[in-house]
């Protein structure tokens, strides 16, 4: 009777498992309950079998045990054993992806694995995961095939010592981890090669010597490519490496070639016969102004353009652009200042129409910033066109362009020329190179032929003189004689700025400079001097 109601449980789980092969068969499973004569039959089959395992354990676990009859009566029957009822001599569960790994959940049918049971086959079922030790409690088999899966991690070597009668072994095709024990233990020498053949166990020597050649080929061929892309880095492109190994103030044709968009026309703000000007980006977002010499530079000239580079990246003034660095290679001679979201004084009068008050304050302005080099910079001469000096958003004039000079004695006077034609401009708002034959000299004679009985003709008309606006024009350009350097300049426009308009609290008188020549002011003065031809006090600059 209990035979009956066994067989008739393992037809039950049978058909479930042929079925469904779902988590819930191991749930249908633990609420089996044994039939009530199930631990006669077993005491019987102990008696007839002492060799069965359960009938060696401690104490037995009926519910465990029946469990594993019904599960073993099944697996016998997939592995396709000739008589089941007699004897269970294999596993075959190849080629069995699915219910595969469903047997090897159930540990307690390998708990109590059958000696009869001499072979294990669960090839081709894309295992995963460690090897499945559970396995190795059938210590009586004979064979083990595990190939074709995707097994990893360590395996267990010395887990294999009670498998005496083990002589055929396919660990081949999975993803151990290398060992050296199985190659240099007593292992490796009961199976052959072709047992671990791609296992990831042994250490395929041709594919090591692959690895070894390509590592001794690859490695040096990484570290010059290496060496090479981080040399080419440092030559062309050092805004790539930590801020603390960049050059501060040095710039490389391919930094400033990615900063302006490959110098395209969109950026390129400015252009005469030897400079042109972009504007441009660097790669930490700072928004720059580059000057590129195009005329081939010398060895000499590369020379002097960094000696000036170095003094004018020292200016520091609200009148005076900042200098941010250089470019000097062979074929590519650069400056690169900050960019000034503005426009020039030449376009600014020409659009906005100032009123003179403006005008005077812009003037004030410039003669700051020409103090401020005159007393710390002295050698450092500029261009004051009104196409060259910038302004600010807020209005503030900023001289952009600069230039060391060799004659520190005419210089001064140079200035004070390049002031005094600067002056003319803002207020006659001509453009003198554009406008009149002789250039310069002949804008200087045309103020003159004005002045003083027309001056009315000579003076822009968009700035809608007041009578005493008009009386201020005269004095900026005819000062009294005590008006002799830029310090006593600057005094001096700002006594007229002060006059009639709102009083601007700008402390910008700095000591007298030393007493100049007569000449300098008849220089400035322009209107009656002797000799206002432009050649005997125009420096040659290169802008």
């Amino acid at each position: 009777m209990a035979s009956i109601s066994a067989n008739l449980f393992v037809v039950i789980v049978s058909t479930i498992l042929s079925t469904t092969l779902s988590a819930s068969v191991i749930e249908d499973l633990k609420n089996l309950i044994p039939p009530p004569d199930f631990n006669t039959t077993i005491m019987t089959n102990c008696l007839n079998n002492p060799t069965l395992r359960y009938c060696n354990s401690s104490p037995m676990d009926l519910h465990e045990i029946f469990k594993f009859t019904i599960v073993g009566s099944h697996l016998c029957n997939e592995s396709k054993n000739p008589n089941c009822v007699e004897s269970f001599p294999k596993i075959d569960l190849r080629n069995r992806p699915i219910i595969a790994p469903l047997y090897l959940s159930f540990s307690f049918f390998w708990k109590y694995c059958p000696l009869s049971v001499l072979s294990i086959d669960l090839s081709n079922n894309s295992l995963k995961g460690s090897f499945p030790t559970d396995l190795l409690q059938c210590t009586q088999i004979r064979a083990l095939d595990l190939s074709h899966n995707e097994l990893s991690g360590e395996f267990p070597i010395e887990s294999f010592s009670p498998l005496t009668n083990l002589t055929v072994l396919n660990l081949s095709y999975n993803h151990f981890l290398e060992s050296d024990q199985v190659s240099e233990t007593w292992f490796f020498k009961r199976f052959t090669s072709t047992s671990f053949l791609h296992s990831g166990l042994l250490l395929d020597h041709k594919e090591f010597r692959v690895k070894l050649v390509s590592l001794l080929v690859g490695f040096p061929i990484f570290v010059i490519l290496m060496v090479g892309c981080l040399g080419w880095i440092c030559l062309h492109r050092p805004d790539f490496l930590p801020r603390m190994l960049q050059s501060k103030h040095k710039f490389t044709p391919s930094m400033l070639k990615a900063a302006t968009n490959g110098f395209s026309k969109k950026n390129l703000v400015g252009k005469s016969e030897a400079v042109d000007i972009y504007r441009g980006t660097l790669r930490d977002g700072t928004k720059v102004g580059v000057e590129i010499y195009l005329d081939n530079i010398t060895k000499e000239n590369r020379r002097k353009l960094v000696q000036e580079c170095k003094v004018l990246v020292q200016l520091c003034h609200k009148n005076t652009v900042r200098v941010l660095g250089w470019c000097d290679k062979r074929r590519f001679g650069a400056i690169v200042t900050e960019w000034v979201e503005g426009q020039s004084v030449e376009a600014w009068l020409l659009g906005a129409n100032p009123p003179w008050k403006h005008r005077l304050r812009l003037m004030i302005g410039v003669v700051e910033g020409m103090c401020y080099l005159q007393e710390r910079w002295p050698d450092v001469g500029y261009d004051l066109r009104t196409s060259s000096v910038l302004l600010s958003n807020n209005q503030e004039p900023l001289i952009s362009r600069f230039k060391i000079e060799d004659d520190h004695i005419n210089n001064s006077t140079k200035k004070i020329y390049k002031l005094g034609v600067f002056l003319l401009e803002i207020i006659a708002n001509r453009r003198p190179h554009e406008e009149f034959e002789g250039g310069e000299a002949g804008f200087i004679e045309y103020v003159r032929m004005h002045y003083p009985a027309n001056l009315q003709k000579a003076i822009d008309e968009k700035m809608k003189l007041t009578e005493s606006g008009f009386e201020q024009v005269k004095q900026a350009l005819n000062p009294p004689n005590e008006a002799y350097g830029l310090g006593s300049i600057s005094s001096y426009f700002q006594r007229i700025h002060k006059k009639d308009l709102i009083i601007l609290e700008i402390s910008i008188l700095r000591k007298r400079e030393r007493i100049v020549s007569q000449d300098i002011q008849n220089t400035f003065r322009v209107i009656g001097a002797k000799n206002t031809s432009p050649n005997n006090f125009v420096p040659n600059i290169r802008f």
